[in-house]
């Protein structure tokens, strides 16, 4: 793990804090769009195209936490045509000196949130499959959930390293 100070590791632990809140008015957000669709079934298909933005925008947010820990306390992100699954492994395990981020279990689900963004990146939303938009709408909640308690446990861990080196351990 990169030296670092007690006020840096506060400091990662707010730009992590800022991004959870920013996951947080998605997850409104996409309430209020399934909200919609209740309230207009018959239009459902013309919501499917936001959705799948939201859901691209989740795992998005995501990885910018893990972009974060990973330069700031590992010192690089890993390079390559597959970086950003390497990214999502590394924060399920321990790197360096730090604890994982994210349990083996979270980490499998995040990658298929991985896969929808890839996906949505590269077809029109016109050609998306709604099934598939509103599986991963319906497996949401319970990922997101597990991923903002994996990674408050994890600035938990941060705040407690300031600590210690606060106190000169």
């Amino acid at each position: 793990m990169k030296q670092m100070s007690a006020s840096e590791i506060r400091e990662l632990a707010r730009d992590i804090e800022m991004e959870l809140q920013r996951l947080q008015r998605l997850e409104h957000s996409i309430e209020e769009v399934q909200l919609e669709i209740q309230l207009q079934p018959a239009r459902a298909h013309l919501f499917y195209e936001n959705l799948a933005l939201k859901l691209h925008n989740f795992y998005t947010g995501c990885e910018r936490i893990f972009q974060t820990i990973a330069s700031e306390l590992n010192g690089a992100l890993p390079s390559g045509y597959d970086w950003h699954k390497r990214l999502l492994e590394r924060m399920s395990g321990e790197r360096e000196g730090r604890p994982a981020v994210l349990t083996t279990a979270t980490a499998r689900r995040l990658q298929e949130y991985l896969g929808f963004r890839h996906v949505v990146r590269n077809i029109y939303g016109f050609e998306l499959d709604p099934q598939r938009v509103a599986q991963l709408v319906a497996g949401y909640p319970p990922v997101w959930h597990q991923v903002e308690t994996e990674v408050r446990a994890f600035m938990d861990w941060l705040m407690a390293l300031a600590e210690q080196l606060e106190a000169g351990g």
